[in-house]
């Protein structure tokens, strides 16, 4: 299931338990199991080799579980360190969960779904240290073009506002019909800032930073992200990651006011009115403003428009299919507005043909 070798550690009092996960892995050469009879035992192994998981027990002497987690937590290199608990108490699971715990398996388990609860917590790792390759890869190239980019914003919006788009159009990987989509984004959302009376300042700040709402894009796996039919729960639940990776991505001084109107509007375009939304599941005028924006510009652009898994809806069509959701998925005030202006928005999508 994996390429790369994965290892893990099994952390017990009880050697049978220890034999018996050991044995469950014994005919998958890409899974090594290391042992461990208490938690002193696993604190000295982690100092000399740094697994991708731990299943952990939490009754064991000299060094009891919940104490190792509390240890791992407590350090940056072991905090993120996915963690499986192996309890049959009710209170010392919610503990251990209320620690930041990965998952949990009642005692005695059931040595099958140990199994695939390991190797899904595996996968979600597997992805995780993909999306902290990109944003090292990403910080690296910062670092190395940061002056060079200081000094375009610094000569001329105009440069800013390329760069954005390109930034924009790097995250999704498509042809040219991307081009047009960023820019209608983008012009749909400065349209926005006029009609709401924002300042020309705020205004611009929408023109700007709209098309980076999907930058996160660029960690979602191309055969997720291109696939022509439904996904599965798992791979809509790594789609689910992008709003996070974009934000992490664009997270920067509060200085730079597009890259943080970009790193919040990232964030929080999948959120909803009526707090359905990802990742976080904000409601109401707690989601920023900007980002209540760009999720009906998106949603109305994405709808209006041509995707691998279906045609484009007429624009009647998805004013039908978009009036369902005001009050739930999107702002009813911003809707209101939206549907009284929507000639000035078909304009601009007549300007932006894909």
């Amino acid at each position: 299931m994996f390429e790369e070798t994965s290892k893990i550690l099994v952390v017990d009092d009880e050697p049978i338990n220890l034999e018996l996960v050991s044995a469950i892995f014994a005919d998958n050469p890409n899974v090594i199991v290391y042992t461990a009879e208490d938690g002193l035992q696993a604190v000295n192994f982690m100092k000399e080799k740094l697994p991708d998981l731990i299943v952990l027990d939490l009754r064991m002497p000299y060094m009891n579980g919940l104490q190792v987690i509390e240890y791992l937590k407590s350090d940056p290199l072991t905090s993120d360190l996915p963690i499986i608990v192996l309890s049959g108490d009710e209170l010392e699971k919610k503990e251990a969960l209320s620690l930041g715990v990965s998952d949990f398996v009642p005692k005695p388990f059931d040595a099958e779904e140990l199994k695939l609860r390991i190797l899904n917590q595996l996968k979600l790792k597997k992805y995780t240290d993909i999306i902290k390759d990109i944003n090292e890869i990403l910080q690296v190239e910062v670092m190395r073009k940061t002056e060079e980019l200081r000094k375009a914003l610094e000569l001329a919006k105009e440069a800013e506002y390329e760069m954005v788009l390109k930034f924009g159009m790097i995250s999704e990987f498509r042809d040219e019909e991307t081009g047009a989509h960023i820019k209608r984004i983008s012009f749909y959302g400065k349209l926005f800032g006029e009609l709401l009376g924002l300042s020309e300042e705020e205004q611009n700040i929408l023109l700007y930073a709209a098309p980076l709402h999907d930058v996160g894009k660029i960690g979602i796996p191309d055969h997720i992200l291109k696939k022509p039919g439904p996904l599965t729960s798992e791979e809509f639940e790594i789609i689910k990651l992008h709003p996070t990776i974009g934000a992490k991505i664009l997270a920067s001084d509060p200085r730079f006011l597009t890259l943080k109107a970009g790193e919040i509007i990232a964030e929080q375009h999948h959120e909803k009115w009526d707090g359905s939304g990802y990742p976080k599941g904000i409601e109401g005028e707690n989601i920023h403003l900007y980002a209540r924006i760009v999720a009906i510009c998106d949603v109305f652009d994405a709808l209006t428009s041509d995707r691998v898994y279906r045609k484009a809806f007429t624009v009647d069509e998805a004013i039908d299919i978009m009036k369902k959701g005001r009050e739930k998925h999107f702002d009813p005030t911003l809707f209101d507005i939206f549907i009284g202006n929507l000639t000035r928005f078909l304009d601009i999508k007549d300007k932006f043909k894909d």
